[in-house]
């Protein structure tokens, strides 16, 4: 049994809706906090119980019976999120699953500007101490969060963020559908896999003309500086640490974090992927109510 994490979050219902259709849903498992909001799933079919990264006793019998286990990264940041990670990787260890499975970022490393992307490569150096053989898909930067990066430039006009480098904006369709082929044909990686990533890296400067393009209302980027960008998050009501995380997105693609492409994506997908002009066009008409 494939069992998925996380699976009424955006990324992990996806996941599950796509692996459906490549596996019947007597094969498939969720482990959920909270089974009321899986119920979707259990008229399908798919073994829903409840789990938690936090409570060892529920992941056993979340786990129970699994062949493969998806542990979605979670909500978090800094040991807690790294803690969590490990909880998951020991109770899938413990259920006896022959492959775990992690949502990482193509940007993973011990020494990146982005504090969960040091997680991620916490919880793969956890993944690598584990024994047991691991697949870390290695996703590009989820396009939706270019989305609300534009935020209120819809109506102002003006993007005003602090300065960036190019980054591989990819949408969550296509990373969820690479995830079910990946389930689906256990063993095809094995470790982290390349840049999991859309074909172009885009710079705010790129996305501004994209918008402007796709609303036919002028958008102009403009540069704020990081303590300024930060201070305003903070008037805004973001905590201070999140704020400084968020400021880390940019440093680090600055430093080319985000930036490399690579055609494994579509390799799985059998197709080009989602493009961030087609991405933008759907979430701006959506909002616009068109």
């Amino acid at each position: 049994m494939i069992i998925v994490t996380g699976a009424t979050g955006q990324l992990g219902r996806q996941i599950v809706e796509r692996l459906l259709t490549r596996v019947p849903a007597d094969q498939v498992g969720v482990s959920v906090r909270d089974p009321q909001k899986a119920q979707v799933f259990a008229d399908q079919g798919i073994r829903v119980r409840q789990g938690s990264f936090t409570d060892a006793a529920s992941l056993a019998h979340a786990f129970e019976c699994a062949s493969q286990v998806l542990v979605v990264s979670v909500d978090k940041m800094g040991e807690e999120a790294v803690r969590q990670h490990r909880a998951a990787i020991d109770g899938a260890i413990a259920a006896g699953a022959r492959r775990i499975l992690y949502t990482s970022h193509m940007g993973a490393s011990a020494s990146s500007h982005f504090q969960p992307c040091r997680d991620h490569a916490a919880t793969e150096d956890a993944l690598r101490a584990s024994g047991v053989p691991f697949t870390s898909l290695r996703n590009g930067f989820y396009a939706a969060s270019a989305v609300q990066f534009l935020g209120h430039a819809m109506g102002s006009g003006e993007v005003a963020l602090p300065a960036d480098g190019p980054v591989s904006w990819t949408a969550h369709a296509d990373l969820t559908e690479a995830a079910a082929v990946i389930l689906a044909d256990e063993g095809r990686f094995d470790g982290p896999t390349p840049p999991l990533t859309a074909a172009q890296a885009l710079t705010f400067d790129d996305i501004a003309r994209i918008a402007t393009d796709v609303t036919g209302r002028t958008i102009t980027r403009s540069t704020a500086p990081d303590e300024q960008f930060q201070q305003q998050l903070v008037g805004r009501g973001v905590p201070s640490e999140a704020a400084a995380q968020l400021l880390g997105i940019f440093a680090a693609s600055r430093a080319g974090e985000f930036a490399t492409v690579d055609p494994t994506l579509a390799t799985l997908l059998g197709r080009e992927p989602i493009t961030l002009s087609t991405v933008l066009r759907k979430e701006l008409s959506d909002n616009d109510g068109h």
